[in-house]
């Protein structure tokens, strides 16, 4: 399917990574807990406005924007669609389509993803929108109980049945298996967290392929191999990055064209530093980027306050962690550049 892949190629171009903004409303909630803003239609709009207009950011820096059924048919407050000023920006709209997470019946600790009852229309509602790409999470807990081999093959089930509607309909399926690393008790091992990861992208790889899903038509946004976020035992970012890369190396076949990490359990730095140090490892046959939330909005959001007079002040701040990113994603980032942005 050379368009899916000529698609996912331009999302992973070098020193580029995609700009997650498909929160749920009580994911959002929590964010603007953080600076004390009520969650309402206005205050969704206005925030992604003020990150969707920020012009040095998008340009040089982010591929692609993935966005909720409510912001890809959305428009800023002059009324400019927002997928409007995705295309200026040369970003490529995508779409979450999950409906998120519920318990798997009979398991203990462990829940499967739901949302391909009705998938097939929603898909081909979401590619005359402009969509070029599509996400689905799938959760994956370790605990004491957890995962079981049930829990991980379902998963991986649902993930390639998504990738194969979305290859049908023309949109790059985004396929995210998340081994959490802040789920409870999240103390388990760095050791741990590789084992499980391995095991996991081995089961989703299984079933593209039984799918029959064009590995060159995809992305894969897995996590990074961390301990847990209450681990006893920290580890550096150069074993995180190695063992990350020997996971991938076991598990991703070749003819995936890149990989877009989520960010989850670290800090914005961590994870910036964590891609950089991945990016310095020789002979790697995809490329490595990033696909953040949190680490790249959490200091626009803090710097914008709600308040439209702190839009220029944030809009910069998203702009220092989109480019560290792509530092990072040239394997180029130094502590030192953050440090000296810190100071200023």
């Amino acid at each position: 399917m050379p368009a899916l892949n000529a698609i996912a190629r331009k999302l992973v171009t070098r020193g580029k990574g995609i700009l997650a903004a498909d929160e749920s409303e009580g994911t959002i909630a929590k964010r603007f807990a953080l600076i004390g803003l009520p969650v309402t239609l206005e205050s969704r709009r206005d925030y992604r406005e003020m990150l969707f207009r920020s012009t040095d950011a998008m340009n040089k820096y982010i591929s692609g924007a993935i966005l909720t059924e409510e912001t890809l048919e959305q428009s800023a407050k002059d009324g400019t669609p927002f997928r409007e000023l995705l295309a200026e920006a040369d970003v490529i709209p995508g779409i979450k389509v999950d409906r998120g997470a519920f318990p798997i019946p009979g398991s203990k600790d462990e829940k499967i993803t739901e949302g391909l009852d009705g998938l097939r229309n929603r898909l081909a509602h979401y590619a005359e929108l402009g969509a070029g790409f599509a996400k689905w999470r799938g959760v994956i807990a370790i605990t004491n109980y957890a995962p079981s081999r049930n829990g991980i093959r379902t998963n991986a089930h649902v993930l390639a049945r998504y990738a194969m509607y979305c290859q049908e309909a023309g949109i790059v399926p985004v396929v995210e298996p998340e081994v959490l690393a802040d789920g409870e008790p999240g103390d388990h091992s760095i050791e741990r967290c590789e084992e499980v990861t391995m095991e996991t992208l081995d089961a989703v790889f299984s079933e593209l392929r039984l799918a029959g899903v064009d590995l060159a038509g995809m992305l894969l946004k897995p996590n990074m191999v961390l301990p847990g976020v209450r681990a006893a035992e920290r580890a550096s970012v150069e074993e995180v990055a190695r063992r990350t890369v020997e996971t991938l190396r076991h598990s991703v076949p070749a003819a995936v064209p890149g990989i877009a990490f989520l960010s989850g359990g670290q800090t914005d730095e961590q994870a910036t530093a964590h891609l950089s140090a991945m990016n310095q490892i020789d002979a790697l046959p995809w490329t490595l980027t990033f696909s953040y939330g949190r680490a790249l909005q959490t200091a626009a959001l803090v710097a914008w306050d709600g308040q439209e007079k702190n839009v220029p002040k944030a809009q910069a701040a998203f702009e220092h962690r989109a480019r560290m990113n792509s530092l990072a994603a040239l394997g180029e980032w130094r502590p030192e550049l953050d440090m000296a942005a810190r100071a200023a």
